[in-house]
Formats: C-alpha cells, structure tokens, sequence
C-alpha cells in the first residue's frame, strides 16, 4: 500500500491574498533562524534549529493567492540514523476560496510514515501551521521560534547553591515537539492546564510567575532564565520554607518521538521529609504535564493525584 504523504488544512475567514502573504513570511510563522528570500521564484533560503534539524530550501512554484512550492534542496537531522531525510522533498501549500473565506492545504510531499523523523515532523508542521500560521493570518502575530542568540554558559548550572545541597531529579519522554512542551512551560495558559489553573505567569525573564494551591497557599518563582525550546529557569522567592531560595531549571531537547525533560530542582538543604514529599509531587505533576502535551488534558491541582 502506498504510503502517505504528510498533510494538514484549515480554513479561516481571510482573503486568499491574506493567507498568501502570510505563507510567504515564513520569518513569522515557523522560524525567525532564516536567511536568504522566501517570498522570491527560485529565491533559496536556509534554515536551522539549533544543531539538531537544518536544511536549504529552493521556493520552485509561487502562483499569486493560489500556491506555493518549496524543493528541500539538503537536509540535515542530528537524531536521525539518515540525517537527510526531507532532502528532496516537495512542501506544498495549496489555497482555495471557499464561501468567501480560505482554505490553506498543507502537504509535505514524501514525509511518509517509514521515516524516522516522521513523528516528531508531524507534531512539529502540525504545530506550525494549526497554531503559528494560523495565528499569524488571523491575528498578525504567529509563534515562530524565536532568533537564536549565544548561550549563556552558566544559565543552565547550579551556581547559586552550596556543594552540599540536595537536588529533586526527574527525566521523561513527552511525545510532542519541543516548542509545544516549552510553551507548557512558559505561559500563563500552559502552566495551568497542568500545575495549578489559579496561574499568573509570562514568559518573560525577570518576571514573576504566582502559583496558588487552594485558598491559604501559593508559591512566587521568579523567571532567571529563558532559552526558547532549550531551557526554562526559576528561583523561588514565597513557599514553604524548604522551598525558598531554591532553584527550578527544565531543560528541554529534541528526541526523535518528540521531546526529552530533564528536571532538577536544586538548592534543598537537606532529604527532609518535605523533600521527599516535593519529589513524588514533581512525579505525579509531570505525569500531568505529559498528558497535557500529548492530549491537550492534563490533571492539575487538585486532580494531579487521582
């Protein structure tokens, strides 16, 4: 049976000529880490994320408000045992007016399921073009991956806390790209489908994020540090005791089947039974953050332990 090419669509209550001018400002809805012309017949531009996924792209077809072509010219995938798939491959995006609105179909010609990237591939363009470009046509602002910037060689240590202070671990495969994983992570609305609905948070560095667990209780985490689909980083400024002056850092990196978390919540002074309490609560929590990010339900507060 002949395998299936990779497609999604939808409609929105937008000219074609709107969803067409989106589509070409492709800096907008999928990848700020672009360069050369994506709006140009013939024009080749590149694109990367990070050191995991790169290719070169050729746009081979550019028919006003009714279809763009792109020709994946190389390819390069750093989790892949064939680090060129998607060389080759046609990326499609076909328009049609319909009822005075537009249909946008999306089709990656020759992602086919016996690729080994296919999965992550598919939550990733599904992303991308059902949340990002959509919101880009309908709003003027997509969710594209933001321009990478050098790395902070210490964002990710424990440099804030003596030797001899205990760290809660946890590592688990959640399988959806790591954009929607950070976005979990990150905003108001992610935090809340699966720690604690009663959220204030925004993804912004130096902010502070206020987490309430029923009436008498919450928690107040200043955001340190913030690495887009790399790594989240905050310090604990109101909670129990034990907690304060803690460290929270959620690292993020790309897996074939989506994304791998590595937790660490660092700084305890020592295995108190508030500790232990804390590192089944992390578990049952990101059990909860797991199925928020697979299914779109999660199990927060105070579900997360039924």
């Amino acid at each position: 049976m002949e395998q299936q090419d990779f497609t999604t669509s939808f409609t929105v209550d937008a000219s074609p000529h709107k969803v067409f001018d989106a589509i070409n400002n492709v800096r907008a809805w999928w990848s700020e880490n672009i360069e050369g012309p994506t709006n140009e017949l013939n024009g080749e531009f590149s694109y990367h994320y990070q050191d995991v996924h790169r290719c070169k792209i050729k746009v081979i077809e550019l028919q006003t408000d009714t279809k763009v072509v792109w020709h994946v010219l190389d390819n390069h995938f750093k989790f892949t045992e064939d680090k060129s798939e998607w060389k080759d491959t046609l990326i499609v995006f076909e328009l049609m007016e319909k009822d005075g609105k537009t249909e946008l179909k999306f089709t990656h010609q020759g992602l086919v399921p016996s690729y080994e990237c296919y999965q992550v591939c598919h939550d990733a363009w599904t992303h991308y073009i059902q949340d990002s470009l959509k919101t880009l046509i309908k709003t003027g602002k997509g969710q594209a991956t933001p321009k990478e910037t050098a790395p902070d060689s210490t964002m990710g240590e424990n440099e804030d806390h003596p030797t001899d202070t205990k760290s809660i671990f946890h590592r688990l495969l959640i399988k959806t790209p790591v954009e929607k994983v950070y976005h979990a992570l990150t905003t108001q609305e992610g935090l809340a489908g699966w720690w604690t609905p009663d959220t204030i948070a925004e993804p912004v560095v130096g902010s502070i994020s206020r987490f309430a667990f029923g009436p008498d209780y919450f928690k107040e985490m200043e955001v340190i540090a913030l690495a887009p689909y790399n790594l989240i980083k905050w310090r604990c400024i109101k909670a129990f005791e034990d907690w304060i002056g803690t460290t929270l850092t959620f690292e993020l990196e790309p897996h074939q089947k989506g994304c791998t978390l590595l937790f660490h919540h660092d700084g305890w002074e020592a295995y108190t039974p508030e500790f232990a309490s804390c590192s089944f609560d992390w578990a049952l929590f990101f059990r909860s953050l797991k199925f928020f990010c697979e299914t779109g339900k999660g199990f927060p507060y105070p579900e997360f332990d039924k």
